[in-house]
């Protein structure tokens, strides 16, 4: 079974759920959400903020792939570019994270560690981009897929509670944790790769 992590653009924004495709929840207030969703064009909304997204920022999501099929995708992006995020009861996101807006995992998928590669691979991204942390809302009472992911989820991946709420948590994950976790890596390799000599590490297998 071959997985696969790649950029959401508009090239593969087709490939996201239906219902996702047409949501703009995050990406526009909930007054422009719902005129979006009144004049019938939804979709479109959702494609320009994709585009401008991209232009101004970069990389703002990621699909996941299990045997070429669509398994999964997130959504991320600066606090400013998601004026859905002031309304939460737990807002503002600081000042120093990238908001984690939704994420989503295709049911017959679900319990196989895509979601926790999903969020691998942002943090990945944006420690290379110099972001400190990963912030997001999290649902105490999730109970089916909507905009909004469900703290049980986030805690599982590493989030921590940072300002607490019956309902909706807003949750953290620290990226110098990541890069602090590639350098032990990087370490064990070094020590493994010292431990052995030259021939060893050169024979044929």
């Amino acid at each position: 079974m071959s997985r696969r992590l790649v950029n959401i653009t508009l090239d593969n924004l087709e490939d996201l759920p239906r219902r996702c495709r047409q949501c703009v929840f995050w990406e526009l207030d909930p007054v422009s959400g719902e005129r979006a969703v009144k004049s019938g064009d939804p979709g479109l909304e959702k494609e320009a903020w994709i585009s401008g997204t991209l232009l101004e920022w970069g990389s703002c999501g990621k699909i996941v792939y299990v045997d070429g099929v669509p398994a999964g995708f997130v959504l991320y992006s600066p606090p400013l570019y998601s004026p859905r995020s002031v309304a939460f009861p737990t807002s503002p996101v600081s000042a120093d994270a990238v908001l984690l807006m939704t994420a989503h995992i295709v049911q017959e998928f679900s319990g196989g560690g895509l979601g926790r590669m999903l969020i691998q691979g942002v943090a990945k991204d944006l420690t290379r981009r110099g972001v400190k942390a990963i912030e997001a809302f999290g649902d105490l009472k999730w109970e089916e897929p909507s905009c909004v992911v469900p703290a049980e989820y986030l805690l599982s991946v590493g989030f921590k509670t940072v300002r607490p709420h019956l309902r909706f948590p807003r949750l953290r994950l620290e990226l110098k944790t990541a890069v602090s976790w590639r350098e032990d890596v990087e370490v064990a390799l070094e020590r493994l790769l010292g431990s052995m000599s030259p021939e060893r590490a050169l024979r044929p297998v």
